[in-house]
């Protein structure tokens, strides 16, 4: 007979269910909006081409676009965490696993921190180590990704995207993902494996090869 594996998340998991869920995504919230605010602070007003429409005055469609990727992150966060919750809860389903679809999307929100490294470790590759980037590969950057396999400039721009998603932070997301469907259902690993290469892993590679194609 199959034994469990002892998860290695378990205790966090344990802990973060005994957190208020609302303030945690409020807390998620303040966290992107601070990393969005450091990288657009940071690094992109030190870009030479901003810098001369900021003394031209002309910068007013740049800050009415920020002012609107800072208020939208709630909205976005909601729309993406439901969207996962929901492919993850019909994996389970299909597999014949009765979880509850609010701890799914708890679940769900508690993966999304992985990205804030990837957030840390893109804000300090530019302030140490890419110390004068343009905006162009600013945009193209993503740490621990296949975009950092090509010069970006080569890269038809339909592919920018589904390169940078496909990095070694989307990888530990999966991870989480995994391990806390498991503790969720109490079942092995290699089945909640299952459920989430075949409902999330799946749909997310379908989204990126629909993305390349109708790019424009």
């Amino acid at each position: 007979m199959a034994t469990l594996v002892k998860n290695p998340f378990a205790i966090i998991f344990e802990e973060y269910a005994r957190l208020d869920k609302r303030v945690f995504f409020i807390l998620v919230c303040l966290i992107t909006f601070l990393l969005l605010y450091l990288k657009k602070n940071l690094i992109e007003s030190r870009i030479a081409a901003f810098e001369i429409l900021e003394e031209r005055g002309e910068m007013g469609l740049f800050h009415v676009v920020n002012a609107f990727q800072y208020f939208s992150i709630p909205v976005i966060y909601l729309y993406k965490f439901t969207v996962i919750a929901f492919l993850v809860s019909t994996g389970c389903f299909a597999w014949g696993y009765k979880v509850v679809f609010s701890r799914v999307w708890q679940l769900v929100m508690l993966s999304e921190c992985v990205f804030f490294f990837a957030e840390l470790v893109k804000i300090g590759w530019f302030l140490t180590v890419s110390t004068d980037p343009d905006i162009w590969e600013v945009r193209a950057f993503y740490p621990l990704s296949l975009m950092g396999l090509f010069d970006y400039t080569q890269v038809q721009d339909s592919w920018h995207y589904p390169l940078k998603s496909l990095n070694i932070f989307e990888a530990g997301y999966w991870v989480v993902l995994i391990l806390g469907v498991q503790h969720q259902t109490n079942k092995r690993v290699d089945i909640s494996a299952y459920i989430v290469l075949s409902f999330y892993v799946f749909w997310f590679f379908i989204w990126l090869g629909f993305y390349i194609i109708v790019y424009k």
